[in-house]
């Protein structure tokens, strides 16, 4: 690797060897810098230099191990100098009399009493020692470079001093490079020397974004090598060792061949950073592991403390450190400088120095989260104070999305001896943390609080933290029982404490499992207002009351705007995500499909939802029946799939119907027959029928009996949908419009009487009928009325599906009014929106409707949307949807204009316009080419006949 940012130091010295050259006298230069700061680079850059110059120069290396071998550092000179074999005897006699002489007092001070003897054998060797140096400057100038001087023995720099104190008369030139240290090795030594009269100090100040973006581009991109500079160095501070460690891995994941990544990708670095470490000494080594353990700011004082030193003794350490970059302010800088000290720890170290730093956090006050890190990592609880620090830190992690972190602390709790109602309740909090993470790891803890809970008679809190959990494996009995026999202590009617999470519990068995506590749902004055109330009531009420005014409306509750509300108001609280997803849910039911979409993608988005599989899992499976019935197959199945990836199907407990229906409805309306056969064919939990998903779960293998032909068994599950509906008092076609289905199945079988009153049911029902619903009950009712009263019913569909979102059933809509307009002999228009309704069902991933659509459409057999020779489509890259947003973008529509002619979402316009940009490299819709306005005119016929 080049020399970078150091032409000032090399022009220092090569100045200093011109007057040494021209002026017939010495100079003793000292270079300081950080361990791998690039000494040693820079000393060999001078030594080439020199010798180019015409110089001479004798190399050596001070080293830690080598300290106490007498004339180590000037031996390595010597032999270095490759003298004749006259001056090589005299060099090594005078040498060999200076290994039996007495020891020299420290470099730079007095003489002892006893050594005065010493000085007078010594005397003679230095002076004979100092005219072989000169003798090799006949020639021309000697330079005498010594690197890490802070390691060399100090009979060697005795002879130095000697050297320099008569520089100057003499060719020589000494260069002597050393490190920061926690203490100065030889202060006498350093004293003398900064004394000296043609001396210089030379610093290696650390690299800057420019200097290491000249090493990272060789002669690339600038922009991205000086993006890659600043990365580097906020990693290294600057430090070269770590910098070109960090430039070789890039060099390697560059050339390495295939996907495959390099397995020693990353240990250059780390030795680059243990290298640094074990170059300096163990005080600071020892501080870096402390570091390393706390991961966390740490002051000098809390340093001491945990290392068992006085806090003064950690401050030269932490100087050390930040000189060399691994540390910034209080802290190791980067992440990767952490992992690399950690791992050259053994586990007993490790666990060692968590111990101790988890009693001292103990004393400094620290929060319970951060002192129940260091005893998870440790594994101790021995000390009486261990368990409520524990228990502390996990109802922390609870509430803040945490619960693998709880569950860690909860655990811990485990081994250490708790009385039997501190075991009970942390039972209850592991259940809940680790239910939250993998339901399928709670069975044998759940039954143990089951178990204990009936054998006090359900009177504990912890008995009423089973219900969910309970309900979620299908245990409904036993979960009534629960609610049932429990009495809250403040029983004066209040919604919070004891007493609110006793309705709230009433009410999630009453809802999710209608069957039982029938007269809880069926009073709706003792809980429909919770949801409206003030915040003083339990959000958990609140949240289970919304679900409950969604699956049976009232004109008094407005069940999309209170569940707006929760949702604005929780969503930024991250251990509230489980509690949003009822009004996520309550949403769905609701008919708001496309708010379910924009908050699920809010909720996904959250940092907690990394951390909790299940509540995650239960958002994208909302998410993906709200994406059905947007119309988006694709994005539908992509969504179910994830969240039968993020927990598996045997976790879902009776839940699993919500993403099986989904991934159910998603392959029948692509038909894709046998793969919703494989769906239908997954076990599925006994009761799971019995419940709101169960009943959704019915519609959609309904619907699949349908399309494979089998009017008969999808009239049964249709029929049976209606009736547990009715019987629960939850007939609301956001959960499954069975009316609407059945008569699907009437017309399909040339029943229009029978559809006709069904669908006519459908459309009276109070408070149940959202707008999909009602776009969708008018498109099949038009193909039951006369010609001049199908359209005005066709065209009300339309308008409802458009501004509901469902891109699917708006195909259908648009199909059917062009066969309309195709029998009342407009053929043009008609094959307009047959076109029109094409394009949509392809963007759908509705293929098998896209196919069915030219097969209908009037006078054709083609492809609904052929292009004209003069605008075939060019070589852009552009898809046919993205090419139909840009083209009319490019004419000057708005997005919300082009929404409106495409019938598609802004949403939709946005992203395609998104991608337009940056396939063809422009940044705004003046910038779109002209060509793309000849497409557009097609489509501005195509809209105006639609209008019309």
């Amino acid at each position: 690797m080049l020399l970078v940012q150091r032409d000032e130091q090399i022009a220092l010295l090569r100045r200093a060897f011109r007057a040494c050259e021209e002026q017939q006298r010495g100079h003793v230069a000292l270079v300081t810098g950080a361990v791998g700061s690039g000494k040693t680079s820079l000393l060999e850059t001078l030594d080439e230099w020199v010798v180019a110059a015409g110089g001479r120069v004798l190399n050596a290396a001070g080293s830690r191990a080598e300290r106490g071998l007498r004339l180590g550092v000037l031996g390595q000179l010597f032999h270095s100098a490759r003298l004749d074999q006259e001056s090589a005897n005299r060099v090594e006699k005078l040498m060999r009399d200076a290994t039996f002489a007495v020891p020299l007092p420290e470099p730079g001070g007095e003489a002892a009493e006893g050594v005065a003897s010493g000085e007078q054998v010594w005397a003679p060797l230095l002076h004979g020692l100092f005219t072989a140096l000169l003798d090799l400057t006949r020639s021309g100038p000697l330079v005498l470079a010594v690197d890490d001087v802070h390691h060399a023995d100090p009979a060697s720099l005795h002879c130095l001093l000697y050297v320099t104190r008569r520089l100057r008369h003499a060719r020589i030139m000494i260069v002597l490079a050393e490190a920061s240290t926690l203490r100065p090795s030889h202060p006498l030594f350093r004293a003398e020397l900064l004394s000296q009269p043609y001396f210089s100090r030379i610093s290696l100040p650390p690299l800057t974004v420019d200097a290491i973006a000249r090493l990272v581009g060789d002669g690339t991109d600038a922009a991205p090598a000086r993006e890659a500079a600043e990365r580097y160095l906020s990693m290294t501070g600057g430090n070269p060792l770590l910098t070109r460690a960090l430039i070789d891995e890039r060099c390697r994941a560059d050339s390495a061949d295939g996907p495959t990544p390099d397995p020693a990708a990353g240990d250059g670095f780390d030795q680059a950073v243990l290298g640094c470490l074990y170059r300096h000494e163990p005080g600071v080594r020892r501080v870096a592991q402390a570091l390393a353990v706390l991961n966390r700011p740490a002051p000098t004082e809390l340093l001491g403390h945990l290392l068992d030193v006085v806090p003064e003794s950690a401050v030269p350490a932490v100087r050390v450190l930040r000189t060399s970059g691994l540390m910034e302010t209080d802290q190791l800088r980067h992440p990767r400088i952490l992992r690399s000290i950690l791992a050259d720890m053994s586990p007993e170290e490790r666990r060692a120095l968590h111990q101790r730093a988890a009693e001292v956090l103990h004393e400094h006050g620290a929060e319970p989260g951060v002192i129940a890190e260091h005893l998870v990592a440790a594994g101790w609880a021995d000390a009486a104070w261990v368990v409520p620090v524990l228990q502390d830190a996990a109802g922390q992690a609870l509430a803040s999305g945490r619960p693998d972190l709880a569950a860690a602390c909860l655990r811990l709790v485990g081994r250490a001896e708790v009385d039997e109602q501190q075991r009970s309740a942390t039972t209850a909090m592991l259940v809940n943390a680790r239910w939250q993470v993998n339901p399928l790891t709670v069975n044998g803890h759940l039954n143990e609080l089951v178990q204990t809970a009936r054998a006090a008679g359900w009177s504990t809190t912890a008995a009423l933290s089973t219900v969910p959990y309970l309900l979620w494996q299908g245990r409904v009995d036993e979960a009534t029982e629960a609610v049932r026999g429990f009495s809250p202590d403040d029983d004066h009617g209040a919604a919070t404490g004891t007493a609110g999470r006793l309705r709230a519990m009433q009410l999630l068995v009453s809802l999710s499992h209608p069957d039982h506590l029938a007269t809880v749902r069926e009073t709706p004055s003792t809980w429909s207002r919770a949801a409206t109330a003030p915040t003083t009531i339990s959000p958990q009420l609140q949240a289970v009351t919304v679900l409950g005014t969604a699956l049976m409306p009232t004109v008094e509750n407005d069940t999309v705007a209170t569940a707006e509300q929760l949702l604005q108001r929780h969503h930024t609280d991250d251990g509230a995500l489980g509690l949003l997803t009822a009004p996520l849910l309550a949403l769905l039911w609701a008919g708001r499909s496309d708010r379910v979409a924009v908050w699920g993608d809010v909720l996904l988005n959250r940092p907690a939802a990394r951390h909790a599989p299940v509540w995650r899992a239960i958002v994208r499976a909302v998410r993906a029946e709200a994406a059905l019935r947007l119309g988006d197959l694709p994005g539908a199945e992509h969504q179910a799939r994830t969240a039968l990836a993020d927990l598996p199907a045997p976790a879902w407990g009776v839940a699993v119907a919500g993403p099986l229906a989904t991934l159910i409805g998603c392959a029948t309306e692509a038909g894709r027959f046998a793969e919703a056969d494989r769906w239908l064919a997954h076990p599925v939990p006994t009761g799971m029928l019995r419940t709101p998903l169960g009943v959704h779960y019915l519609a959609a293998r309904g619907r699949h009996h349908l399309a494979m032909g089998r009017p008969h068994a999808a009239t049964t599950d249709l029929r049976r949908c209606g009736e547990l509906m009715r019987a629960w008092g939850v007939d609301v076609a956001g959960l499954a419009p069975w009316r609407l289905e059945l008569a699907r199945v009437q017309l399909s079988v040339g029943n229009k009487t029978q559809a006709t009153q069904l669908l006519q049911e459908q459309l009276r029902v109070a408070h149940g009928v959202d707008d999909r619903t009602r776009g969708r009950s008018l498109r099949l009712l038009a193909t039951t009325a006369a010609p001049d009263h199908r359209r005005k019913l066709l065209s009300e569909a339309v308008n409802l599906l458009q501004a509901c979102g469902d891109r699917l059933e708006l195909v259908r809509a648009l199909g059917d009014t062009g066969q309309t307009l195709q029998r009342a002999g407009d053929s043009a228009r008609a094959r307009l929106l047959v076109r029109r309704a094409y394009q949509l069902a392809q963007d759908c991933g509705a293929s098998v409707l896209a196919q069915r659509l030219i097969r209908r459409e009037p006078g054709g057999g083609l492809p609904a949307y052929q292009a004209s020779p003069e605008a075939q489509e060019p070589d852009d890259g552009l898809s046919e949807a993205e090419r139909r947003v840009a083209a009319l973008a490019a004419q000057g529509h708005t997005n919300r204009q082009i929404s409106s002619k495409l019938f598609i979402t802004v949403s939709t316009v946005e992203q395609h316009l998104t991608r337009v940009y940056r396939k063809l490299d422009v940044k705004r819709r003046t910038d779109l080419p002209a060509r793309l306005i000849a497409f557009a005119e097609p489509l501005a016929e195509e809209t105006q006949g639609a209008a019309s």
